[in-house]
């Protein structure tokens, strides 16, 4: 039995799940960038049941009950070798990210900690001559804001599983903690101060949206563990209906239960 810890992902290997993207969306335009993706395995971790691939893969990506056959909505992978390839790597990054939620750290520059795999859009495309770049009017995402969408396409999809627990205090933890993710879907629109692409280029992320990021990894470890402490939901337990009065009993006497066990 194979017990190696897998690798983490390398860039070569995001550059590799990106081109397997790119495929899957040249029959639908709709599946994901990878950040999204990101997002959505991170809330896929802090979900209180495990969600297995064939449950999330139509959800995420819009693959069918055979991932490499084509139909009717949604796309398909081109062959089983990719298909494989894909959950491969996100098998890795999976188990990289679960082990960052899983560590007990202080402080987010821990070597252990959680970090997310996000671009900053809008430095990179600063440090782009200026012939290159988008038109201005073109709406670049904000830090972190796709890997935020992700995470709370997630918890929108399985309600069942996100459902607040009776607890006020946790379902007060847990609300807190989603408003914090929540934040960053919203734009940055405070003064730029850094550029996490290219320190040389035109700044393009503000202070308030690093805080806000920070804050919303702290979130999904507070999310992360409120959830695996609740465990999975417990299905309700139904009492099978007591015989009627006049029916036999369930103790095989022949006798009518009001007169027997039901007496």
């Amino acid at each position: 039995m194979d017990t190696a810890k897998p690798s983490p992902l390398e860039g070569a290997d995001f550059d590799e799940l990106d081109a397997l993207l790119d495929e899957l969306r040249t029959r639908d335009d709709e599946v994901p960038e990878w950040e999204f993706l990101e997002g959505a395995m991170a809330a896929l971790l802090c979900t209180r049941r495990p969600v297995p691939a064939e449950e999330w893969l139509p959800v995420l990506l819009g693959t069918g009950p055979l991932p490499t056959v084509p139909h009717a909505d949604g796309t398909h992978f081109p062959n089983t070798a990719a298909y494989e390839r894909f959950l491969s790597l996100w098998q890795r990054r999976e188990a990289e990210v679960r082990e960052a939620l899983s560590a007990d750290i202080e402080a987010l520059d821990d070597p252990r900690s959680y970090h997310p795999e996000v671009m900053d859009v809008r430095g990179a495309i600063a440090a782009l001559p200026e012939a290159e770049r988008p038109a201005a009017d073109v709406p670049i995402p904000s830090y972190g804001q796709v890997w935020a969408l992700g995470y709370l396409f997630v918890v929108e999809q399985w309600t069942e599983e996100w459902a607040l627990p009776r607890d006020q205090e946790t379902a007060s933890w847990i609300e807190r903690a989603l408003d914090e993710v929540d934040a960053l879907t919203q734009d940055d629109t405070a003064r730029p101060s850094v550029n996490l692409h290219n320190e040389q280029a035109a700044p393009s992320v503000s202070e308030p949206r690093l805080d806000a990021f920070a804050s919303a990894i702290w979130s999904v470890y507070d999310l992360y563990r409120i959830w695996h402490s609740l465990g999975p939901r417990q299905a309700p337990v139904r009492q099978a209906p007591a015989p009627g009065r006049n029916d036999p009993c369930w103790c095989g006497s022949g006798i009518k239960f009001k007169r027997c066990h039901g007496a």
